[in-house]
């Protein structure tokens, strides 16, 4: 059998009426994709959707509601904007993202996992692969970036990595627990030799980086973890930390819907490249790529 099927072929494959097929695509339901007018569905992907659906006790899987969870990032924000998605985002941090993913509370996860030992470049991939719930789930790589410090223009207490922030007794905004920036600065207190409590912290937790930067700016903290895209944004100084892996988590079947596939396309534009260039700190040569198929 062909690997895309049309309208007829999809609905004798799934024993459903042309009518009821419709009635799916129609409330985007079912993976499928529209080439010069007409319907075509991945075998494939219509097999994934399936055996979720199974995995639930009912072929017809309801569709996510279009939001992405998980972490915030100004690029994903303005692509989901600029590309007409019409997904809107709910950010909480990157284990919170994956918890909803998995009870079926938004359509897609941004993430970014670190670890304290083992490779930061397959945290992210191996989070999905152990998450329970997930079985369907795809990585998608939407960008690497740069994380640091953020701090006042100028830097005026010299801060220069994390044991620095502890010698000078800087006032550290947090991020909520499970939150990416904040497993980045479990990580590298660890790696330093540190615990959280050497830290003087500002509470309480900022729920993005945007939120740190405020902080930074009106004198409540001296120094906050997030982007370098947020730095320009907000006009801070950054210290440069780390680069990591921010990908996108959903599951197979949501994949082929139309707000997904309108923020891929997206990404294979010149607009997206710009875009990523003028904020600064992202790498996108493998934006889009299948990073993990559970």
């Amino acid at each position: 059998m062909a690997e895309l099927l049309t309208t007829d072929e999809a609905a004798a494959y799934l024993r459903l009426s042309e009518r009821k097929l419709y009635e799916l695509v129609a409330n985007g339901a079912v993976p499928c994709t529209k080439v010069t007018g007409r319907w075509l569905f991945p075998k494939a992907a219509l097999d994934r959707w399936v055996s979720a659906g199974l995995s639930k006790s009912s072929v017809l899987v309801q569709p996510a509601p279009p939001i992405v969870g998980g972490s915030h990032d100004p690029l994903l924000e303005w692509a989901l904007r600029e590309s007409g998605s019409a997904l809107a985002t709910l950010p909480e941090g990157s284990e919170a993202g994956l918890r909803r993913l998995a009870r079926g509370d938004v359509m897609a996860a941004a993430i970014h996992m670190h670890r304290i030992e083992g490779d930061d470049e397959t945290a992210n991939p191996d989070a999905v692969a152990a998450a329970p719930g997930l079985h369907d789930a795809v990585v998608i790589a939407f960008a690497r970036r740069e994380q640091g410090l953020l701090v006042a223009p100028g830097n005026p207490l010299k801060l220069s990595d994390i044991a620095s922030i502890a010698a000078q007794r800087a006032r550290m905004a947090l991020r909520p627990a499970g939150a990416g920036a904040q497993l980045l600065l479990v990580a590298l207190l660890a790696r330093a030799g540190l615990v959280l409590s050497a830290l003087t912290t500002v509470k309480p937790p900022c729920p993005t980086g945007p939120d740190v930067a405020q902080a930074v700016k009106s004198g409540r903290a001296d120094c906050g973890i997030a982007t370098r895209g947020v730095a320009s944004a907000t006009g801070l100084d950054i210290v440069p930390l780390t680069w990591e892996r921010f990908d996108l988590v959903l599951r197979q079947r949501d994949y082929f819907m139309p707000g997904p596939q309108m923020l891929f396309g997206l990404m294979r534009q010149t607009a997206f490249a710009e875009r990523a260039a003028e904020l600064g700190g992202y790498e996108i040569k493998d934006s889009g790529l299948v990073r993990h198929l559970n």
